[in-house]
Order: structure tokens, then sequence, then C-alpha cells
């Protein structure tokens, strides 16, 4: 039996887990040419970036707990438009990190239910997000959850000293 799951937005004393999901989120894209080259220092890094995520006024970082144990995570930005473009502001949704064995059991569809909310009372009638083009699997669950490919994020690397 599946214990019951609880969303709420996260604390301060959550910080350690947040850490913990959020570099365990990078490893995994440990062959990604943007995510690869994880700082050795990054964990330090971490908890003053994430701490001051968690008091923001303008995100929120929501935590699916099953059992009291944090399962999920998913970060929300009230973000500015560009001044030139409706609408004026839109829910940027990043770090999204569910544990191997909790996903497909409804966590993401969870976190993204407390996300819509958080939007609604915000007055945000949009969400967007960058997920990696590698992962059939993240294309699969955001496409499944009414995300749509909108753009692509195109890279190019510069040699030191080139001209």
């Amino acid at each position: 039996m599946t214990h019951p799951l609880a969303v709420r937005e996260a604390r301060l004393d959550d910080l350690q887990v947040i850490v913990e999901l959020r570099l365990a989120l990078l490893r995994e894209y440990g062959d990604h040419p943007l995510y690869a080259n994880l700082r050795t220092d990054a964990a330090e890094r971490a908890r003053a970036l994430y701490s001051a995520q968690i008091i923001s006024p303008t995100e929120t970082i929501f935590v699916a707990e099953r059992e009291r144990a944090i399962v999920g995570l998913l970060r929300c930005v009230d973000s500015p438009s560009s001044p030139l473009l409706l609408p004026e502001r839109y829910c940027y949704v990043s770090s999204v990190y569910v544990l191997p064995a909790e996903r497909q059991k409804g966590v993401l569809r969870a976190l993204l239910s407390a996300a819509d909310r958080w939007c609604a009372g915000r007055g945000i009638d949009e969400m967007r997000l960058h997920n990696a083009s590698s992962s059939i699997v993240a294309q699969q669950a955001w496409s499944s959850l009414g995300f749509e490919v909108v753009e692509h994020v195109r890279r190019r690397s510069l040699s030191v000293g080139a001209h």
C-alpha cells in the first residue's frame, strides 16, 4: 500500500534535503553539456542559493512528502516577461526532481497542482520551464502535463583566447 502524499511549501529546516535533491537532479544529467561541470563546492554554494529561494517573496519551493520524508520538489518563480509582450508575468518552473523510487506515483502531478494554485493566487496564467532535450522521459512527462515546446536553447562553446 502506498502511503498518502502531502505537498507543502518548503521551510528553512528543509534546506539540507533540498540541497541533496537538487544536487541529485544535476548528477542525473552528468553527461549533459550544461550540467556536467558540477563545482566541487556545489553543496556549500547550494545552501546559500536555496535558502535565499525559500525565503524569497517572489518564489517558492514546493516539497512532496510521503510518511514525513521529502520525495520530490518543484520551484516556482513569479517572473516578469518582456515589457513588449504579454503576459506581463509568468511562472517559471525549475529544479523539479522526484526520487527515482517515487516516480510514476503521482508526485509530479501533485507538485504541479500546488504550483497551479500558487499561480492562481498570484493572478498568473502561464507557466514556462526548460527541460533537458536528452531526456525522453522528461519530454513525455511534461507533454502529458500540458506543456508544449515553443523554443530551443542552443549552445556554442568558445575557445578561450580565440579571435
